[in-house]
């Protein structure tokens, strides 16, 4: 049997939502078919409600993380050329996501909308399939029309001088690390990652996961009574991914 290309498995990934890919890479390490890859709670591997999903009608995207950092314009902070780093996106693999770290005063973050029609347009030309990052952007109506998924803070019209300081680097971005290169999968629930050497082995355990929790839900949906509905809780118990059962009967 021939084995799948990266971009086939990319392409897989995308039919699924983050929350599922979570389900394998993390959240329930008692399950047959979770990685886990990460510390659920502390592992730092998905992001928190400090950033949403800009364009949820796009749908899941997932690729390569190319990591940048932006912050204020500072005689005393180092700089880096924007054209390096277009330079850098260019030659990246595909598809990727740019996760950047906004390194803001508070005050100034909520109104840093640093990301926009411009920069969606540079990044659709480089082949970008999303952006995440902990500031907010501005120009909605155009970001839509590009068709780049975005996950940010939320939207504020402007912004003031800023500087690249460094891409290519570790950054945090809503509660999640992420190294360059590491695979992201986001939509409207948020993002999650993962290493890139782990993409063959996600791609192979999710369509298990998934239907086990389809056949679950139906099992629940299609219960009458009190009996049938905690049968098929049992099931769920049984497999690592509900509360453990307490209670003596």
């Amino acid at each position: 049997m021939t084995e799948p290309t990266e971009r086939e498995m990319f392409e897989k990934l995308r039919g699924f939502n983050t929350p599922s890919v979570g389900n394998v890479v993390a959240s329930y390490p008692q399950h047959p078919h979770c990685l886990a890859l990460y510390e659920p709670w502390h592992g730092r591997w998905y992001t928190d409600d400090s950033v949403r999903c800009l364009l949820p009608e796009l749908g899941a995207v997932a690729g390569h993380a190319v990591t940048v950092v932006f912050g204020l314009d500072d005689a005393l902070q180092p700089a880096v050329s924007y054209l390096d780093f277009v330079d850098f996106l260019l030659e990246a693999p595909k598809p990727c996501v740019v996760v950047c770290e906004a390194q803001f005063p508070p005050e100034i973050l909520r109104r840093a909308g640093i990301f926009g029609g411009q920069s969606g347009a540079l990044f659709k030309a480089c082949g970008a399939a999303g952006l995440l990052t902990s500031s907010p952007v501005r120009d909605v109506d155009e970001l839509r029309n590009l068709g780049v998924q975005h996950i940010a803070r939320g939207v504020s019209s402007g912004h003031g001088s800023l500087r690249l300081r460094a891409f290519n680097v570790p950054v945090d971005v809503a509660g999640m690390t992420v190294e360059p290169g590491d695979i992201i999968h986001m939509d409207e629930n948020g993002a999650c990652k993962f290493p890139a050497e782990r993409l063959a082995d996600v791609c192979a355990h999710i369509d298990a996961f998934s239907a086990e929790e389809e056949q679950h839900s139906a099992l629940l949906l299609s219960a009458t009574d009190r009996e049938s509905i905690k049968a098929a809780w049992r099931k769920v118990l049984a497999k690592g991914v509900g509360f453990e059962e307490t209670s003596e009967e």
